[in-house]
């Protein structure tokens, strides 16, 4: 793997103006962030400048490769870019042709220097969390997950700004594709992992906080009996195991790690706690909560 370097003469892509993100959440849940633009930036490029480092590297050793990684990753001259390009050429149709919607997925990425700040996390928390993620080239061109992750911030940015109906259809492509359904209006935090990505689906009104990894299969969904808000809130820290599902407006407390195959119902599970079985229990960690100090925004 190449060597990832600093390079301060990189144009600076965040905004000092950047609005951030005031959660309406429990305390105990998520927390607001403090960091500053400057440290996105700084993290952007050390990113920005590893990957094309590795995709130079990646090229010279397997030559068959180098056309894919001089158009996906060499050409560009940003992450914006060459993301945009990427997740428009997966989700594009015959209908919905490629260069439109890499304006639309562009533009939208350089708009809220917020939206980047948390792709570039995923990518770090992928490349450390993951081990069979070999380089965070490997993440952004391989990685269906933290495609179909990029497609919802895309879409939730979208949402906000009322585009309703640009943002389903890219919920929409993004389950065809991806087979990962988020909700445009979910709010999910940054270095969010989607480990294999197959089968989560997330809700309307679910809030997924900061440095959480969903395995596949997980359902963050709502009971079929409540109206407004109906979804799961995931703390700051979680693992949520393969094949759970999380249903209602219950509260997952940070740090908290849900079993594989669990089906959760309670109000409220603790921070710190382990939750296993259907219906989920409790089976350790309730009378040692842990606490974790990690700040969150979404997007």
């Amino acid at each position: 793997m190449a060597t990832c370097i600093h390079d301060s003469s990189h144009k600076r892509f965040f905004s000092h103006n950047s609005n951030k993100f005031s959660a309406l959440t429990s305390p105990h849940l998520i927390t607001p962030t403090n960091n500053s633009s400057d440290q996105d930036n700084e993290e952007y490029i050390k990113v920005w400048s590893c990957i094309q480092e590795e995709a130079q590297l990646d090229s010279r050793q397997e030559p068959i490769l180098s056309s894919y990684y001089h158009s996906s990753i060499l050409s560009h001259q940003s992450l914006h870019s060459a993301l945009s390009t990427l997740i428009a050429s997966k989700l594009t149709t015959t209908t919905l042709p490629t260069a439109p919607l890499q304006e639309l997925f562009y533009a939208t990425l350089v708009s809220d220097a917020r939206i980047m700040g948390s792709v570039v996390a995923d990518i770090t928390t992928v490349k450390q969390r993951d081990p069979v993620c070999v380089s965070m080239t490997h993440c952004v061109l391989n990685f269906k997950g933290f495609h179909a992750l990029v497609a919802h911030r895309i879409a939730h940015k979208l949402w906000s700004q009322n585009r309703v109906s640009l943002a389903l259809l890219i919920q929409s492509r993004a389950s065809e594709v991806f087979a990962v359904d988020i909700h445009p209006a979910a709010r999910i935090g940054r270095g969010v992992m989607l480990d294999h990505g197959t089968g989560v689906v997330i809700g309307e009104t679910a809030v997924v906080g900061s440095h959480v990894v969903i395995m596949h299969g997980v359902t963050l969904g709502g009971t079929g009996k409540e109206s407004g808000d109906r979804h799961p809130k995931i703390g700051d820290g979680v693992l949520v195991g393969a094949g759970s599902c999380l249903l209602g407006p219950i509260w997952i407390g940070k740090g908290a790690k849900i079993g594989a195959g669990s089906v959760v119902l309670v109000r409220e599970v603790l921070p710190g706690t382990t939750v296993v079985g259907n219906p989920g229990r409790v089976i350790e960690g309730q009378n040692c909560p842990k606490k974790l100090d990690v700040v969150t925004e979404t997007t």
